[in-house]
């Protein structure tokens, strides 16, 4: 037989079935956070570890001049050494049928016919070049799928100045371009970037380079000091004109991959918490409201011999109820939005396979954090449900002091009419519940804000890279360092209307036990189509001497202007010097560290050289000039910034903003289940007031704005505060999610606090819809039936 406690559970919950299923939205929100960024988190780790291991990703990598294979034996012998692989390396120009815009390539050496001993290729399609075949190639599944290239293509390439047939062999991924990114580009482009794979023997004859290498990959053996490998590697590598070996760390596929893995962990952390945070407080209010409007029913359950542990365990079954509800939604939605994900994860991220799973470990987190937040919250309405004595719960609840309030005398009457004043009126003498109100409304709100801020951030973001600092139309890298004379062969060309150059140099720089690797750009003193902004989005003109650095960099390092640096120098004759950092500027997107150019060719050693240019062109003329760079040999590669925005904007949207659009979808369904939530509780509690205000005379109208303006006041009030919790909410997230990639800038633009605070009014529209449904069927003469 059914027992009494468990039938009034149930009944209990098919009462309040709105407020229960509101609860459950927030608790399921939390739960598919929570699974949606830890699902991802694990799958692109998974993915990741597996593709390293099982294709022996090397640990240390190194580009120089030249080197004879000799060489290599005595790298072999470095203590800590696992395995070296020497290679060839090179840019790389090419020609892919039935498209117009130039695409540049990385062309890497294989053993001939065979696979490398570190790096090894995953084959999709096709095989490797065959040994004696020469002019084949295998090129990166990302180029083939952009241009629908297949084994027995042919491919036309530029290779030191020389056109080359080449012939597509088989399609291929490497743990080394899993974020295959081109030169200076922060945003993978298929379409115009590639990497290739040839027999060394073809590529040496290319380069030149018959017996020689100017790259080579190094693994670790098990418990070796990274740190003694790389110092003794550099000082072999430098009279070969090493640029510095660096690890893992620095790789650059390798390293947006860890950002990335960072961010969704901040998110599996922080967005949960704030979640999960909301529904314990809405539980616990709704459960304290519960049980002081049930004072009669718990100690008549008492009276007939129900313990207080019963009488416990039946608040935390219902709890538990709703916690079961909201886990069961969280899990559905999360593993439907986990699978949208990494569909958009794997487009940018390029493993053998995306190993998507949910694991009894993720679906026991996320439930255990559910429990751990509902039980947190409920803790202090269940202790006080069993703490009091029958007698005193069957007694009605002492009588309010009453007295002249905030909101009465000639004044207030004149102000407020009848109804106004019993609104503020109850409002004042039940403060706390009034707060908590406010307060859970005002956190729903500032979901709202946090789930919308970043659209704005990312177009403010954005905007002010592409418009303010990267003001060029065409970006030429040279395959090296020429005389800046240079430039007025590239102002002849067709379509181009202005000419700037600059120097990169590549270096380490130092501060105490911090470094970082970079490069140095050398520019104009005031650059025309290279902005270099201060706080003020105002253009800066570079100091005659010393460095000027991003205020991230800067941050990493730990200095500030009138700090000296250690730079080493990693291009030409390596050496170390020292600089004074002159100032910092503030740069959205990646981390730079800039000289006036002249400057940086004293500090070199060496004349006015350039290593590459920025144009200012005709648009209507592009085809043009990239016929004429096509035949240049001098150009290693020709980015196009509108294209490079295209490209950024698609990434940040599919991936960071295809998320927080989740989440912003679910921050509007608890808005509305808070909402709706505080109304109908206000309307519990307020019903035999409300029948009795009826009885006495007043109209539906008047009886309904009672209640409406309730509300509507402390909808009002909350909103406010909701736009300060949002924003401390998008601050903290703002500064957890900065990387070296990109850093949103903390903008809170107007639209952001209208958007909030209109999400929020529409919840409440809605909600008061609902509960007016009820007003107008409300039974006076049941309301007023003594219980």
């Amino acid at each position: 037989m059914v027992r009494a406690i468990n039938r009034k559970l149930f009944r209990d919950l098919w009462e309040l079935k709105g407020q229960v299923a509101a609860i459950s939205v927030v608790l399921g929100a939390g739960v598919m956070v929570l699974i949606l960024a830890v699902t991802i988190l694990d799958a692109v780790n998974l993915s990741k570890d597996r593709f390293y291991q099982t294709h022996n990703f090397a640990h240390i990598f190194c580009d120089l001049k030249r080197a004879p294979e000799f060489v290599s034996s005595r790298l072999e012998e470095i203590p800590g050494v696992s395995a070296v692989q020497t290679r060839v390396a090179a840019p790389v120009r090419l020609e892919v049928p039935a498209f117009d815009d130039p695409v540049r390539g990385r062309v890497l050496s294989i053993p001939n016919g065979d696979q490398p001993r570190l790096n090894r290729l995953y084959l999709r399609r096709g095989s490797l070049p065959e040994p004696d075949q020469p002019g084949q190639a295998v090129i990166s599944e990302p180029l083939a799928q952009a241009h629908s290239l297949k084994p027995g293509d042919e491919l036309r390439a530029i290779i030191r100045g020389r056109l080359e047939t080449l012939t597509i062999s088989g399609v291929a991924l490497s743990p080394e371009f899993v974020y295959q990114l081109g030169p200076a580009d922060l945003i993978p482009d298929y379409e115009r970037f590639g990497v290739l794979w040839m027999n060394r023997r073809d590529l040496e004859a290319a380069f030149d380079m018959q017996g020689a290498f100017n790259s080579v990959l190094v693994s670790l053996q098990s418990g070796a000091h990274e740190a003694s490998v790389l110092d003794a590697l550099d000082e072999i590598l430098a009279p070969y004109g090493g640029v510095g070996a660096y690890g893992r760390e620095d790789q650059v596929s390798h390293r947006f991959l860890q950002d990335e893995l960072d961010q969704l962990r901040v998110m599996a952390v922080v967005l949960p918490l704030i979640f999960l945070g909301v529904a314990a407080f809405l539980l616990s209010v709704l459960l304290s409201r519960i049980i002081s409007t049930q004072r009669r029913q718990i100690a008549v359950l008492k009276a007939f011999g129900y313990t207080n542990q019963e009488i416990g365990l039946h608040y935390i079954l219902f709890s538990g109820l709703i916690v079961t509800s909201g886990c069961i939604l969280g899990v559905g939605l999360g593993l439907w939005a986990a699978g949208e994900l990494a569909a958009l994860y794997g487009e940018y991220f390029r493993f053998p396979e995306l190993i998507f799973r949910l694991s009894p470990r993720i679906l026991a987190l996320a439930v255990f954090v559910a429990l751990a937040a509902a039980l947190l919250g409920i803790f202090r309405a269940v202790r006080g449900a069993v703490s009091s004595p029958p007698a005193e719960a069957m007694r009605p609840p002492a009588p309010e002091k009453f007295s002249l309030g905030s909101f009465q005398g000639p004044v207030w009457n004149r102000i407020l009419d009848q109804t106004g004043r019993i609104i503020l009126r109850n409002l004042a003498r039940k403060r706390f519940k009034a707060l908590m109100s406010v307060l859970g409304i005002a956190l729903s709100g500032s979901l709202l804000l946090l789930g919308s801020y970043q659209f704005g951030s990312v177009d403010h973001m954005l905007d002010t890279q592409y418009r303010l600092v990267q003001k060029m139309d065409v970006h030429l890298v040279f395959t090296e360092s020429v005389h800046e004379q240079s430039s007025r062969e590239l102002e002849v060309l067709p379509g181009v209307l202005f000419v700037e150059t600059y120097r990169s140099v590549p270096v380490r720089l130092k501060h105490g036990q911090r470094d970082y690797r970079t490069s140095i750009m050398g520019m104009e003193q005031k650059p025309a189509l290279r902005g270099i902004l201060d706080q003020d989005f105002s253009q800066v003109k570079l100091p005659l001497q010393g460095l000027v650095l991003t205020d991230y960099l800067a941050g990493h390092l730990g200095v500030e202007p009138g700090d000296t640096l250690q730079v080493e120098i990693m291009e030409g004759r390596r050496r170390n010097v020292e600089m004074e950092v002159a100032r910092l500027v503030q740069e959205p997107i990646g981390v730079g560290a800039y000289m006036e150019r002249r400057a940086l060719n004293r500090v070199m050693g060496e004349g006015p050289a350039v290593s590459g240019a920025w144009l200012l062109t005709d648009h209507t003329r592009h085809f043009e000039l990239y016929e004429h760079l096509w035949d240049t040999p001098a150009i290693a590669g020709i980015g196009v910034t509108s294209q490079a925005e295209v490209n950024i904007r698609s990434y940040i949207q599919d991936t960071a903003l295809g998320f927080m659009a989740v989440l912003l979808v679910m921050a509007g369904s608890i808005a509305f289940a808070v909402v709706y939530n505080n109304a109908r509780i206000a309307y519990e509690e307020r019903y035999r007031e409300l029948a009795t205000l009826r009885v006495l005379g007043m109209t539906r109208v008047e009886v309904g704005w009672i209640l409406v303006g309730e509300i509507l006041v402390v909808t009002l009030a909350a909103i406010p505060l909701g736009w300060l919790l949002g924003a401390g909410f998008a601050y903290g997230l703002n500064q957890a999610l900065s990387t070296d990639f990109f850093r949103l800038p903390f903008v809170l633009q107007p639209g952001v606090f209208a958007f909030s605070a209109a999400g929020v009014l529409l919840a409440t529209f809605l909600s008061v819809l609902l509960i007016l449904r009820r007003l107008l069927r409300l039974d006076m003469v049941e309301a007023l039936k003594t219980e």
